[in-house]
């Protein structure tokens, strides 16, 4: 292979490495919006409970 083809594949490797890890990095800090409840109910448990208090 000639030399700038390595050095392009070399620095392709690294660059897609380092987006893997961004991505990885981002889905570990945030929640599946699937899991979350409805706002509405969230804004109406919270209001039962100042209300309890």
């Amino acid at each position: 292979m000639p030399r700038n083809k390595k050095i392009f594949l070399i620095l392709f490797v690294i660059f897609m490495l380092i987006m893997c890890w961004i991505g990885y990095d981002i889905s570990q800090r945030t929640t599946f919006p699937g899991s979350k409840r409805n706002l509405e109910q969230r804004i109406q448990d919270d209001l039962e409970k100042d209300v309890k208090k």
